[in-house]
């Protein structure tokens, strides 16, 4: 069976955005190429290079880029290390609250425009990037706001039994890492920029961003707003390129005191690798394959729906999305044909129709790759209750697929496919459950859907997975820290522990009798 062959076919249009709905302002950030923001200043690639932004619903040029490498990001590096040591250090903490809800209220005024930009450059639908990635951007923005007055140290209880006779005071300090290198993936875009940047800038760090090189239009505009905000020059660099050059240059930079990243779990392990030159400090959130689990108590008007939405939001192009459907034997063939039923319903489109509820995915190398897990699937006696083909159309577009009758060695059930793609396996108990929950190599996220609270917390606490969801999924909240588990990756980010990773704690010791 061909995965690529089409079942839904229409005319090119149908699926494509209509640039015609555009709002004056995006249509004028479009029409200029877009530069590298370094020091404050819009500058071009010393190379002189550009690369093509295109619109996955119709793979049409939207606008070029400068193409930074190296050299560029040495420029950027050296800037804001210039800022930390210099004005920035001389903020006060409650300067840069001033300044982080100058620009939550810019982003706020500049919502609708910066959701569009993020429909066209992602694919994503407008409705959903305007009242969730947007509306969770302000709130982290205005959340981690808050953070700067409040990084206080600690007054230490000391001994003194190592020198008899002396008495020593004892103090902790928290003090900003420095300079930070954020390299960003492309389903979110706006929001991993603000998840990296907001708790960093709270810290008094200064930042050098790197966005994907399939999304960099969010980015670029967030660097406008900053620099509108009154944030000093060097503060805040947006470095668009290529991964293996720009990106690679980042990471490996002996300016950068710190790296954070999202993105796979393949390419997490060479920024780990590229950071351990020097020992900068890394926060990795990389992939996963979360299981969503409905259990024989669940309430079904809730979980089917909920199960769906789990892996179908965002075309499925989450990391925390839930690609694996666990169902309690007695309900899995009422689960399985409402999840498909409800991907049946789901109306596909670009991101500027209002009514799309799937878009395409972010580029022909991502839709290749989805079909090609699709492929292997098939080939390996899955089978497609509802999907598994590509759409005919000039963009990028994949029918949401649910699979059956697979096993647990399956590629489509181990890897991350990053599509709209999930595989549904039944269950007869909670410790089978438990265990193949965790057969992956990968820990980020769960949900389980149930009414029996008794059996939620005997299950949720056997889930090697950093957040474990009840009665929904891809919840989150700017106070609640995110990462994974296993090869998930590193820290936190969201919550103050993610502003935490973003300090250094110093110890100073008087020795009162001197």
């Amino acid at each position: 069976m061909d995965p690529v062959r089409t079942s839904r076919s229409a005319p090119t249009d149908r699926y494509a955005n209509d640039l015609g709905r555009l709002r004056p302002a995006t249509v004028a950030f479009l029409g200029r190429p877009r530069d590298l923001l370094i020091d404050g200043a819009w500058v071009p690639a010393a190379s002189g290079q550009r690369f093509e932004v295109r619109d996955p619903s119709s793979d049409q040029v939207l606008t070029r880029c400068a193409a930074g490498d190296a050299i560029d990001v040495d420029r950027a590096v050296a800037a804001a290390r210039r800022a930390f040591e210099g004005e920035w250090s001389r903020v006060k903490p409650c300067e840069r609250e001033r300044l982080m809800h100058r620009l939550a209220d810019l982003i706020e005024a500049h919502a609708d425009e910066l959701a569009e930009l993020e429909a066209l450059d992602n694919g994503k639908s407008v409705l959903m990037a305007r009242h969730v990635d947007l509306k969770h951007a302000i709130e982290v923005w205005r959340y981690m706001a808050g953070w700067p007055t409040k990084l206080e140290g600690k007054t230490l209880p000391i001994s003194g039994t190592l020198v008899p006779g002396h008495q020593y005071a004892a103090f902790s300090m928290l003090e900003p890492i420095g300079v930070v290198g954020a390299v960003i993936a492309w389903n979110f875009p706006l929001l991993l920029a603000t998840w990296k940047c907001a708790p960093a800038l709270a810290a008094g760090c200064t930042v050098v961003l790197k966005p994907a090189e399939e999304t960099p239009l969010t980015a670029l505009r967030l660097g406008e707003l900053v620099m509108e905000a009154g944030f000093p020059k060097g503060v805040f660099n947006v470095v668009t390129g290529l991964g293996p050059t720009a990106g690679a240059a980042l990471v490996a930079h002996p300016g950068v005191d710190k790296i954070t990243f999202t993105g796979s779990t393949e390419v997490g392990r060479l920024v780990v690798q590229g950071a351990a030159h020097n020992m900068k400090k890394v926060t990795v959130e990389l992939g996963g394959k979360s299981p969503a689990i409905v259990l024989e108590d669940a309430n079904l008007d809730l979980a089917i729906p909920g199960a769906a939405s789990a892996i179908f939001f965002n075309q499925g192009q989450v990391c925390c999305a839930g690609s694996r459907l666990y169902v309690a034997r007695k309900l899995f063939d009422r689960v399985l044909e409402g999840v498909a039923e409800q991907a049946r319903g789901l109306k596909l489109g670009p991101g500027l129709d209002a009514e799309a509820q799937v878009g395409p995915l972010v580029s022909s190398i991502q839709r290749d790759r989805v079909l090609r897990y699709i492929g292997l699937g098939l080939q390996r006696g899955a089978r497609a209750v509802i999907g598994g083909h590509a759409v005919e159309s000039s963009g990028y577009y994949v029918e949401p697929t649910v699979f059956t009758n697979v096993s647990a060695d399956m590629e489509i059930v181990q890897e991350e496919i990053f599509g709209p793609v999930v595989v549904a396996q039944p269950f007869d108990d909670l410790e089978e459950i438990a265990r193949t929950a965790n057969d992956t190599i990968y820990g980020l996220a769960a949900s389980i859907w149930s009414r029996d609270l008794n059996r939620v917390f005997q299950l949720a606490p056997k889930l090697r997975a950093g957040t474990v969801w009840v009665n929904c999924h891809n919840v989150l909240d700017p106070t609640m820290p995110f990462g994974g588990y296993k090869q998930s990756g590193w820290g936190r980010e969201l919550g103050g522990e993610s502003v935490r990773s973003y300090l250094e704690s110093k110890s100073l010791c008087i020795n009162v009798a001197g």
